[in-house]
């Protein structure tokens, strides 16, 4: 275009913080283009998703960026809802937007974007970008505690993160809410959306099943640690490590999930106290705001999104893997979860738990 500017391609998903995102970088001098990106098969989501593409079209036009759609579909249901099936048939209780974020929202976008003559990619998450003094690059919490996005993020790549923008990660919520009313945008009070978008009814079992019926192995026991046999359970993809409700046992007690067996078929069932864990090892570690660690090297440490963290004692393992060990045993650690382990407000690393 000869104008000099760098130019962004920015993911409007319709709600309010990405339409934000779009403006704000306008507001700063880039050459911005929105992108919605189609994700859904037929009948995952569909409707929510036509909906996003009308309400980011509508923000688009009022701020005067052009704005297309790309069909990620191919890469969604491979990277995405396809290791979601297959992590709940093996015992394990996934977070899909962490595999979205690396191998669609950003590996996919970054390749198309670049394909385009695009500089950077942006979004709305709440967080920061930062080159830290070693040279590498991280994402840091944002302003705002509450909405830090920082946990789902670990996963990016320094190449991603070099050509990320992240504007929103200098407000508050309600300061961008505040924006997007000043400016006449729709999407102004637009609710913040919840769970997994390609199960907009939250049945997760009910979708596996659909994917998968004839890879379930169906009913089976719940049994003790040891081994005793307590009753039925309906799957195991219909339960999680610390689940209380919905067992359906009567037992005269409270009791918990405690473990999932996928090779027998069996849910392990506990006291309270059985579900807390003092230690435990995570794989496919990526280091982030780090390149490394010295053995028994403490880091705060975040198990799932909601977890506030708690301190726990690095080491390395065989294989690339990481032992956490806890200052205090931790509720509920969850195979299949993400666990992000943080230097003060920057993301050191993160990994699945194993």
């Amino acid at each position: 275009m000869g104008t000099g500017k760098k130019k962004v391609v920015v993911g409007m998903s319709g709600g309010v913080d990405s339409s934000v995102a779009a403006y704000l970088l306008k507001r700063q001098g880039y050459e911005v283009t929105g992108v919605t990106m189609r994700f859904w098969q037929e009948n995952q989501g569909e409707a929510e998703g036509e909906r996003a593409f009308a309400d980011a079209k509508k923000v688009a036009d009022r701020i005067g960026i052009p704005f297309y759609a790309m069909d990620f579909k191919e890469e969604f249901q491979c990277s995405v809802v396809d290791y979601f099936v297959e992590e709940y048939i093996c015992g394990r209780t996934p977070n899909p937007c962490v595999a979205c974020n690396r191998y669609v929202k950003w590996e996919a976008l970054l390749k198309r974007s670049a394909e385009i003559g695009a500089d950077y990619i942006a979004t709305g998450h709440y967080a920061k970008i930062v080159k830290r003094e070693n040279g590498r690059y991280a994402v840091a919490s944002s302003k705002t505690d509450a909405k830090d996005q920082t946990y789902a993020l670990f996963n990016l790549t320094q190449e991603q993160l070099s050509r990320t923008l992240m504007p929103v990660g200098e407000y508050t919520k309600e300061e961008i809410r505040s924006i997007a009313q000043e400016i006449g945008l729709s999407v102004a009070e637009k609710p913040d959306s919840q769970e997994i978008c390609f199960i907009p009814d939250h049945d997760y079992a009910g979708f596996i099943e659909r994917a998968a019926k004839e890879r379930l192995c169906g009913c089976g026991n719940f049994v003790t640690e040891d081994g005793e046999i307590l009753g039925r359970h309906k799957g195991i993809i219909h339960y999680t490590v610390g689940q209380r409700k919905g067992l359906n046992l009567a037992l005269g007690r409270p009791v918990f999930v405690t473990k999932i067996r996928p090779d027998t078929n069996e849910v392990v069932i506990g006291e309270a106290e059985d579900v807390f864990s003092g230690e435990f090892l995570a794989g496919k570690i990526n280091y982030m705001g780090i390149s490394g660690f010295k053995d028994g090297t403490r880091f705060w440490t975040k198990i799932r999104y909601a977890h506030k963290g708690a301190a726990a004692a690095l080491y390395k393992e065989s294989g690339g893997a990481v032992r956490f060990v806890f200052d205090e045993p931790q509720r509920a650690v969850t195979p299949g979860q993400a666990v992000v382990f943080y230097d003060g407000n920057c993301v050191a690393g993160g990994g699945i738990i194993l």
